[in-house]
């Protein structure tokens, strides 16, 4: 990776790390506190929705009945090495908490955001919602493979 683009990447990352005390929210001001504890199911913003597969090249998807341990490490691997910047397990940090995913988002959608990010990002209603909801810091795209993916997915179903 080229200085310069390593460099505005660091940039953004250390831009988009800055906190303020207090979060105006529908006429509301919530505490920093409260916005750190609030998950984004919580979110009236962004709706539960588990029939969207999002955009991209994963149409269907269904996780085996066994927990697959393997992929499990590989996608443990590959969060802690790429994911963790931004996404937290069981908070909201730049990105929302992802403990409970499979309870807001199909399996499908994970993969797509996964793999697909840009065009998640611009087309895809929730992915669109949720940018707005994360001050719009962008998600970028990790040029995971179709397998990496499905490790991180199968991690992220343990968690």
């Amino acid at each position: 990776m080229p200085k310069s683009i390593s460099l505005v990447v660091f940039a953004l990352f250390i831009a988009s790390c800055g906190e303020s005390p207090k979060k105006e929210s529908k006429g509301f001001e919530v505490t920093r506190k409260k916005q750190v504890a609030k998950t984004e199911a919580s979110s009236s913003e962004i709706p539960v929705d588990l029939s969207n597969k999002g955009i991209g090249p994963i149409t269907s998807y269904a996780f085996s009945a066994d927990v697959n341990m393997d992929l499990v490490e590989k996608g443990k691997r590959i969060y802690a090495g790429k994911c963790t910047a931004c996404h937290l397990i069981d908070r909201r940090m730049i990105g929302p908490a992802l403990k409970g995913i499979y309870d807001r988002r199909s399996p499908e959608w994970v993969l797509n955001i996964l793999l697909n990010t840009n065009e998640m990002l611009q087309k895809d209603p929730v992915a669109k919602a949720l940018l707005k909801e994360y001050n719009n810091a962008l998600m970028i795209n990790q040029n995971l493979t179709e397998d990496d993916a499905k490790a991180v997915a199968e991690y992220l179903r343990t968690l």
